[in-house]
């Protein structure tokens, strides 16, 4: 079956009316609303004891009402899957992504992508077997733009060690739990000295700990060649938050496509799961032709970390 990291800092929270679980599910834009239409179905055939409560989040407001609204039902419930929210660039920049907003008000700083070849799926490179880990909550989706005069404009990305120490600690432990034998960091810290430089700082420091575990660094340009030319090489990948969204892309295309691979997002105290590559998928919405799988595999994860093993275990397989 399909695996994933699902190990959470704490318990999944407790099951409540009956020994079910409450989980907030978020529909999204685009194909969004009609995949998660899928695994209501298919927790509703399989018999889950799982009962969705559904928080719409408008994209095309500017008030914040309501994704503070799916924030505070994910912090009763603990849980949650989630379609992508459409980021509406036609806003002002004072407007955030509602999906930053969401990861950076529960703390979701591990974003966590099981990459791998999938039985009957035909691609050009077999045997992949990566397990993607990306800090979540800072770099350059960290909201902070302005322009100083007409025609420039600064963007920070910021790293702090506390973030990356924490992401490294997680990616390491999460390594030696699963068997693995390697953690590669990606970073640009030839160029970006300071920034890039303090998170490959912080990965090393960590990886002292772990002498069991092999740990190297690659920049990030040479990642993507290596990915697309040898992706067997790779076990673990760690990596601040933009080169983690770049490196996820390519690698779901390399397994297939973006409808093949689940995500989840973890923290302290909450868990979300949803599709690995956050894309809304307008262009293709209510024609019924798009792939449920990643959806479908992430609601699956969802039900492993709620500690329903042997459920997940058959639906992983049922997919």
């Amino acid at each position: 079956p399909f695996s994933l990291l699902t190990k959470r800092e704490n318990d999944p929270p407790p099951a409540k009316y009956g020994g079910r679980h409450t989980v907030t599910l978020i529909p999204g834009d685009g194909i969004g609303p009609e995949l998660l239409n899928h695994a209501q179905e298919l927790f509703r055939f399989c018999c889950v004891p799982v009962d969705f409560e559904v928080v719409n989040v408008d994209s095309s407001l500017t008030s914040e009402d309501e994704i503070n609204n799916a924030v505070t039902a994910i912090r009763r419930n603990g849980v949650a899957l989630k379609g992508n929210i459409e980021t509406n660039h036609n806003l002002p920049p004072s407007h955030k992504s509602r999906n930053n907003l969401l990861r950076t008000s529960l703390d979701l700083y591990a974003n966590v992508m099981h990459c791998q070849t999938l039985p009957g799926v035909q691609t050009r490179h077999k045997d992949i077997d990566i397990i993607i880990i990306r800090e979540n909550t800072e770099g350059e989706y960290s909201s902070l733009e302005h322009e100083n005069v007409p025609g420039v404009v600064e963007s920070l990305k910021i790293i702090t060690r506390v973030n990356s120490l924490r992401i490294a600690e997680y990616a390491f432990r999460q390594a030696r739990e699963k068997g693995r034998r390697r953690v590669t960091a990606v970073h640009k810290a030839n160029i970006m000295k300071l920034g890039d430089g303090l998170f490959l700082q912080c990965c090393k420091e960590v990886a002292a700990g772990y002498p069991d575990i092999t740990f190297d660094n690659m920049i990030v340009d040479n990642t993507t060649m290596q990915l697309v030319s040898k992706p067997q090489q790779f076990d673990v990948m760690v990596m601040p938050n933009l080169y983690g969204n770049v490196v996820s892309n390519v690698c779901a295309g390399l397994v297939g496509g973006p409808g093949l691979v689940p995500g989840a997002n973890y923290g302290k105290d909450y868990a979300v799961f949803e599709t690995a590559t956050r894309n809304t998928g307008k262009s293709i919405a209510n024609k019924n032709i798009a792939n449920p799988t990643a959806t479908l595999l992430a609601s699956c994860l969802m039900l492993d970390h709620l500690g329903y093993v042997k459920m997940f275990m058959r639906t992983s397989l049922l997919i």
